[in-house]
């Protein structure tokens, strides 16, 4: 087990450098100059020459790439040339919020989807199986953007239930210590902020887990029913023990694997696929990070963003592949 957990994470240096290379290049074919940004257009020629003589853009690219790759096995992702901040420091609190919805949302879409998924095939071929399919189908095909426009306008606007943005009432005064405000309201141990934090965060979830939510219910669905077919869950049956327990406690235990590693991708995929979420609903999360930062030619903040959403999601494939030993004893790890 310890030399495959080696084995996998010597393989993540190759795919991280790749990934580095291509975020590097695709960053600098953006059209623009950083020192526009920097000067403005009525900067003179010799302004420009000197700005980007400091910055090291007057370099050949795979000086500047080795020189940024430098900063980043140090933890340093460069300064932002807007705010002029320190990138690892300034993205801190922009992640943390990303990283909150997206763990509210995918508890949302594991809980849901997982049991829509076993309803669906517990009463295989029936009115409900169909109509949770359904469901299943609306929910994937339901744009993510059209999604959040309707709940703003069902629930905060018409109804009045919902805030409509941010994280948290500013009128609350409320200062984040860890930039989780789920758990610092809870450390706080105040309700009233505890209650804000979570009406803020039901919106933007659900618009962000319905997607994985329809998919995790289908794999679901279609996992359990191979499973329900096999000699010992009818041996389960046969000892007498109730159909709830048969469904839970072997059914679903024995089709988790492709449940898990659709849980994984989504999980992935909500990190860096927030943008449009983060945007209608005002979240200050790392997409609207370096959504703004496209906006404002901010090329540093792209870069060192898209390269740290893509390690996480490295990373959580990599946990994945190591949970599939714990849930699956059956599972031996070639040993070396």
């Amino acid at each position: 087990m310890y030399a495959y957990i080696i084995r996998r994470m010597l393989m993540l240096i190759p795919v991280l450098i790749g990934m580095s290379i291509i975020t590097f290049s695709i960053v600098h074919a953006i059209p623009g100059d950083p020192t526009k940004v920097i000067l403005g257009d009525k900067a003179t020629p010799e302004q420009v020459a000197l700005v980007k003589e400091n910055l090291g853009l007057d370099k050949p690219w795979y000086t500047q790439y080795f020189q940024y790759m430098k900063g980043v096995l140090t933890g340093d992702l460069g300064t932002s040339l807007i705010t002029k901040r320190p990138i690892s420091e300034e993205i801190r609190p922009f992640l943390a919020a990303t990283f909150e919805l997206s763990m509210v949302a995918m508890l949302f879409a594991f809980i849901f989807g997982i049991n829509l998924g076993v309803l669906s095939a517990w009463r295989h071929n029936s009115w409900l199986d169909y109509g949770t399919m359904i469901i299943a189908l609306i929910g994937v095909s339901i744009p993510v953007f059209w999604l959040g426009l309707m709940e703003l306008w069902f629930f905060a606007q018409y109804l009045d239930l919902l805030p409509s943005y941010g994280r948290v009432d500013p009128r609350l005064g409320f200062v984040g210590i860890t930039n989780f405000y789920l758990l610092d309201s809870i450390l706080y141990g105040d309700v009233t902020y505890l209650k804000d934090v979570i009406m803020h965060l039901i919106l933007p979830a659900i618009a962000l887990g319905t997607i994985p939510m329809a998919i995790i219910a289908r794999m679901t669905r279609s996992s359990m029913l191979e499973v329900m077919h096999s000699d010992y869950i009818r041996t389960a049956r046969a000892k007498g023990l109730s159909e709830f327990w048969v469904i839970y406690k072997h059914t679903l235990k024995n089709a988790f694997m492709p449940i898990l590693t659709v849980v994984g991708l989504q999980m992935g995929l909500l990190l860096g696929g927030a943008v449009l979420t983060e945007t209608i609903f005002s979240w200050p999360g790392v997409g609207s990070y370096i959504y703004n930062a496209i906006h404002a030619r901010d090329y540093p903040v792209i870069q060192s963003g898209i390269l740290v959403l893509a390690t996480i999601f490295v990373c959580i494939n990599l946990l994945v592949d190591l949970l599939y030993g714990w849930i699956d004893p059956r599972i031996q790890y070639e040993k070396e």
